[in-house]
């Protein structure tokens, strides 16, 4: 059994191929927002994302839609573009039956288009082609056509052309929704079985938990289970979702919507869970639900001890509605008590960073991100890493494996040079080439996950001069030579400015970070020598020379011996502070690896 008048989409594209503009043409043209309130990139409600001008978190709609003189309910979940929010993605995708596949007439295909691509198909999506920005004067519609074919073979009449700037096509795009994408599969019989594609914290409501119903029907005074781990609640309110919670008191088989039901502990509610009916419950739950594991680990240290309570519960409110993101507690000789975050890469760390500070107020000490190793001991037992301080030492460590990840970069033929070049600088392992047509290649190449995740998209970027596209996945743990590249400041080692780095690059980084140092490290009132070291062997050292006081100053002539005892006495007292004196580090210290290059 089908409902006839549903329709759940989403939009998939490359990030700033005009997703959210397209968005807001299709807003713009059902009514649902009315025109003085439209603003750009609407559904992009976070300052960042509107700075940025990208979606980091997935947005839910209702919109209605009148065709033929007959009304559809059009539920659009907007989905992020970059690589770092993948799993948001896969979430919306898991909740519709249908995508826009939106491309940019100037870009053509690129790397996070095919990946999101081979998502939907793989979630059994209709996708709707759709060619975005087509009155650009650089525009190249014709072959941006052709690439589609190829990709997705079938008739080249079924792509829609749209300027959603301008407002063309858009249309189009709705009559092709009504017409291509199916209705959803209707079970109002079956026990409740509600997808869990997104949450979010309210201070007074508790977790408010997005849902798309499978099966069944969802009634305000419904006793509730999530699957995952048996937790019970009562549903208090139920709605659809327009630009705010509309409360119906029921949601269907088919809807989409919100669900409030008193869930206090932000951990209960996991995305991707399903809930259930806990008086007649669904047997199984439905399929997909998998604990993300995160690529880029770094240590997130309150500036002040006394925000390190406030930093938990931020933390535990911000994982609601980012299930990819992990923490668990960690104390810093260097910078005390803090937690190891988990990240999905040096994006999501960095939006992650910038909402703790802004969305709470919080000042924060990150530490220099890293991956995640296995390291081997002679004994046979496996220690997983993902803290410089755990590896093991070097007397009993057998051998370490890295990550390695698959990327494939799509750019013009010209630049391929120049790819091949940056990948041999970042130990990567050339596989194959593909020509999407004439003017542009598709590279795959395996690269060690710690030579990407500093600035390797940037580097790529500047290569290509922007046109390049980069897209990953996680392939294996390989075998290296790696090596713990210790800092220490005056004999004592800081466990938060420890990295991991290959044996063959380890001088060389070593150095560069002694210098960077110190020119980022203020002067003391005491000597501070800066070390670089592989175990006990030292291999790079800078001096920051004390800051002193003219002792000299009082003394009017008189015979040398006075002078001589003033300066001798200041260079004991010298000596007695480098004994007790701690080193002040400022923050820009911990994160020096990063422009180590700069």
């Amino acid at each position: 059994m089908q409902n006839p008048n549903i329709r759940n989409f989403c939009i998939i594209a490359h990030i700033d191929h005009g997703k959210s503009t397209l968005a807001d043409r299709l807003l713009e043209t059902t009514e649902t927002i009315a025109s003085r309130n439209m603003l750009k990139q609407v559904l992009d409600d976070m300052a960042l994302e509107q700075e940025r001008g990208i979606t980091i978190k997935l947005h839910a709609i209702q919109m209605k839609y009148n065709k033929d003189g007959e009304e559809y309910i059009l539920n659009l979940i907007d989905t992020p573009g970059h690589v770092d929010f993948s799993y948001e993605v896969s979430r919306s995708l898991a909740a519709c039956e249908g995508a826009l596949l939106v491309i940019d007439a100037a870009q053509g295909i690129e790397a996070q288009t095919i990946s999101n691509l081979y998502l939907a198909i793989e979630n059994g999506l209709e996708i709707i082609p759709v060619i975005n920005k087509i009155d650009l004067q650089n525009a190249m519609v014709e072959d941006v056509k052709k690439q589609l074919k190829d990709l997705l073979g079938g008739d080249k009449n079924n792509t829609i052309f749209t300027s959603a700037k301008n407002n063309i096509g858009t249309d189009e795009v709705l009559k092709a929704i009504v017409e291509r994408i199916p209705p959803p599969k209707i079970d109002y019989d079956k026990p409740l079985k509600a997808l869990i594609f997104d949450s979010v914290y309210d201070n007074y409501r508790g977790v408010i938990v997005y849902v798309r119903i499978f099966g069944g029907s969802l009634k305000e005074g419904d006793k509730i289970e999530f699957f995952s781990n048996n937790k019970r609640f009562e549903a208090e309110e139920v709605g659809i979702l327009k630009m705010h919670r509309h409360r119906t008191g029921v949601l269907k088989s088919g809807d989409v919507g919100y669900l409030i039901a008193g869930v206090k502990d932000v951990d209960d509610s996991k995305v991707g869970d399903t809930i259930i009916n806990a008086e007649n419950p669904a047997p199984e739950p439905l399929p997909g639900y998998m604990d993300v594991k995160p690529m880029v680990f770094s240590g997130i240290f309150p500036s002040h001890s006394e925000e390190f309570v406030a930093l938990r519960e931020s933390l535990a409110k911000l994982k609601l509605n980012d299930s990819s993101f992990t923490f668990e507690p960690e104390s810093s000789i260097a910078l005390g008590f803090g937690f190891r975050c988990g990240f999905l890469g040096m994006l999501h760390l960095e939006i992650f960073q910038e909402r703790l500070e802004r969305e709470y107020d919080l000042s924060i000490v990150t530490t220099v991100p890293n991956v995640e190793y296995k390291a081997y001991k002679k004994s046979g037992e496996v220690v997983i890493v993902d803290n410089p301080a755990l590896m093991p030492d070097t007397n009993i460590l057998n051998y370490i494996e890295e990550p390695f990840i698959s990327a494939q970069i799509i750019a013009p033929t010209e630049y391929i040079g120049n790819i091949m070049k940056l990948a041999k600088e970042r130990r990567g392992i050339y596989k194959t080439t593909d020509y999407i047509d004439a003017k542009r290649v598709d590279l795959h190449i395996e690269f060690p996950l710690a030579e990407i995740i500093f600035d390797f998209y940037d580097k790529l970027k500047s290569t290509t001069r922007g046109y390049a596209s980069f897209d990953y996945e996680l392939k294996d743990y390989r075998q290296s030579d790696l090596v713990k590249l210790d800092i220490l400041l005056n004999g004592e080692p800081v466990d938060a400015l420890s990295t991991i780095v290959h044996r063959e690059k380890a001088y060389h980084w070593g150095k560069k970070l002694c210098h960077k140092l110190r020119t980022l490290i203020p002067k003391q009132m005491f000597e501070v020598v800066i070390q670089a070291s592989i175990g006990t062997k030292i291999i790079s050292r800078e001096t920051i020379t004390a800051t002193r006081k003219n002792v000299l100053a009082k003394c009017y002539g008189g015979d040398i011996t006075r002078k001589r005892k003033l300066l001798e006495k200041q260079k004991e007292g010298k000596k007695r502070m480098k004994q007790v004196g701690s080193v002040e580090i400022p923050q820009e210290a911990f994160l020096a690896v990063l422009s180590i290059d700069k």
